[in-house]
């Protein structure tokens, strides 16, 4: 199976000056060495539109339009406790636009909002360990705050 390679742009322009000039296909291709039929689609797309530069496209176009992506922020913003599926929901309803779950997430995730788990307990200042530290010596002899004592001491150095 031969390999593929792809024409640079010169080459293409003298394929087409070549077609211009009133060459057959069959002419052009035998002189060059390329398939025929890779001549006959550049001179079909030239005649089209009459270009002959190759279109370059990575992956699937985006669903999604600029004005969608900032109303998903805004909606996200605004209520920080919804869930990426009810972004979905809300997007599908307001603009008739339907995306996945996973594409609200990347969409979030461009503008920097991500799913975070709130933390569960307030964290402690210097003083509050230092006042801490003070009340667990003072009930030093209660049998239950000796371990809240050891815990502490550990917690200061």
């Amino acid at each position: 199976m031969a390999q593929r390679k792809h024409l640079d742009d010169f080459l293409r322009a003298r394929i087409i000056g070549r077609l211009e000039c009133g060459r057959t296909q069959l002419e052009v291709s035998e002189e060059l060495g390329i398939a025929q039929s890779v001549i006959s689609r550049l001179w079909q797309r030239f005649q089209e539109d009459g270009n002959v530069s190759r279109c370059y496209s990575t992956g699937l176009s985006r669903i999604t339009t600029p004005n969608e992506d900032r109303y998903l922020a805004v909606t996200a913003k605004r209520n920080r406790r919804s869930t990426a599926s009810d972004l979905s929901r809300q997007l599908s309803s307001a603009t008739g636009t339907t995306v996945s779950r996973q594409t609200v997430y990347r969409r979030l995730g461009h503008i920097g909002l991500y799913a975070r788990r709130p933390v569960r307990c307030v964290p402690l200042t210097a003083t509050h360990c230092r006042l801490r530290v003070a009340w667990s010596r003072e009930h030093a002899l209660d049998t239950a705050t000796v371990v809240l004592c050891d815990v502490f001491r550990r917690v200061q150095v």
